[in-house]
């Protein structure tokens, strides 16, 4: 970056050509990020029509409009037609309106119109993720043929690794390798190679159950077809990683209590922080006074044996953590589709029997701290680790039992992780302890 600047200042605009040309697109986009806009278009212009383009397309939405902005309609028609079409759309999605217009206004008609027929679908949906600029051929054809074809146009397509086979109807019928293809023999048909074992996804379909099959099969490339089965378009793995990073994002801000945001964090404004947060905040300070009216009803309890109250945080935080640990792997295992609600019985008598060993080694470490170190009563020592023992049972079972029964009910697992388990394991945990201060201490 130094090494630009400088070139820049000195106005050694050839000799900084000829280090861009060496540099990887992905770089180049990052380097972009740190300058300000003048000299990003100084950059930008320099650059081959073919390399700016690319170039554009790892740029953020925000260099983008500034870019587009700031560059005239022919440049704008050039990357819109060297843009491969999911790119485009993604970009279009993240504009304004003004700037919208400019760029359809610079696409040919037959992208625009696709452009458009992609935008009409769900926003979490294949249709939305997924590419039309793909190869396929008849089944008819000869390898020979589909060769020659497939030299034409591979140019312009985004995926040619896989190409796609359909009838005279577009239904798709196989698929076949661009190995196989070039390895078979010129005058055999396509329909004669082809693989028939055909995983496929419609276009309403949802993107995270899409990413669980790609991670199932262990694919590079889905097709998508409509409801007649005729193929309109490929889900690409480049794309997929997108969504799943999108998913795992979305699921560890709901596991924070946190509405789901697609900004950046730096990017986003602090009242939009603060409205994905307050929600969920509101929700569990509400859930949270039933710790309080438990305490409340045991106050009497409390002021015959003030020092029942020195363990209550020692009893909830151990609950809270014991029950986050079960939740989190349990909504990880619901995410990699490891565990349905079918399983509910095998999760309750796994963590069941898991936190027996862990009760246990606790509860005895608790009471050999509190009996022999800080010399608290026998009674009083077993009553809290009988309390640590009951909690951590209580809250391994309700962590992992709670997720599944959110995905049985259509609700989204990742809601119930630790700030909603911890609050309800809190309140059992106060009432198991204050019911076994009653029972043995008598008071």
């Amino acid at each position: 970056m130094e090494e630009i600047l400088t070139l820049l200042e000195q106005n050694k605009l050839s000799e900084l050509k000829e280090i861009l040309l060496d540099e990887n697109p992905i770089d180049i986009a990052e380097a972009f990020e740190e300058f300000p806009k003048e000299k990003c278009l100084i950059i930008f212009k320099i650059l081959p029509k073919d390399l700016s383009s690319e170039v554009f397309s790892y740029l953020s939405p925000e260099k983008q409009q500034e870019v587009i902005e700031n560059i005239t309609d022919e440049e704008i028609r050039y990357i819109m037609d060297e843009m491969y079409l999911d790119d485009t759309v993604d970009f279009i999605e993240e504009m304004p309106a003004n700037i919208v217009d400019k760029i359809l206004k610079n696409t040919s008609h037959d992208k625009r119109k696709l452009i458009n027929q992609i935008l009409k679908y769900p926003d979490t949906s294949a249709g939305s993720v997924m590419t039309v600029e793909y190869i396929s051929f008849k089944g008819t054809l000869t390898v020979k043929q589909a060769i020659e074809y497939y030299r034409q146009v591979a140019i312009d397509r985004e995926e040619t690794d896989i190409c796609f086979v359909t009838d005279n109807k577009r239904k798709l019928v196989g698929w076949i390798s661009l190995k196989t293809l070039i390895l078979s023999n010129d005058d055999s048909l396509i329909e004669n190679e082809m693989e028939t074992n055909i995983i496929s996804v419609q276009t309403r379909d949802d993107q995270e159950e899409i990413a669980s099959l790609f991670r199932k099969y262990d694919i590079t490339t889905m097709p998508v077809v409509d409801n007649e089965d005729r193929l309109v378009g490929v889900i690409t793995v480049d794309d997929i990683v997108d969504v799943i990073d999108q998913e795992n994002t979305e699921d560890f801000q709901k596991m924070a209590a946190m509405n789901p945001s697609d900004q950046e964090y730096l990017k986003e404004s602090v009242f939009s922080l603060a409205r994905h947060r307050i929600v969920w905040l509101l929700i569990l300070m509400v859930s949270a006074t039933f710790t309080g009216l438990i305490i409340k009803k045991y106050e009497d309890t409390l002021q015959t044996a003030v020092i029942l109250a020195i363990f209550i945080p020692m009893l909830m935080d151990t609950g809270g953590n014991a029950g986050a640990q079960s939740s989190t792997l349990i909504i990880r295992g619901i995410a990699l589709e490891e565990i349905e609600f079918s399983d509910i019985l095998k999760v309750i008598w796994k963590e069941f029997r898991v936190s027996l060993i862990v009760g246990t080694i606790l509860s005895s470490f608790n009471f050999i701290r509190l009996y022999f170190f800080e010399k608290i009563g026998m009674d009083i020592s077993i009553v809290v680790c009988a309390s640590l023992f009951a909690t951590i049972i209580m809250a391994k079972v309700i962590g992992g039992v709670l997720p599944l029964i959110a995905k049985s009910l259509k609700i989204d697992p990742a809601i119930m992780a630790s700030p909603l388990i911890t609050t309800i394991v809190d309140t059992a945990a106060l009432i198991v302890y204050f019911k076994l201060s009653v029972m043995f201490l008598n008071i």
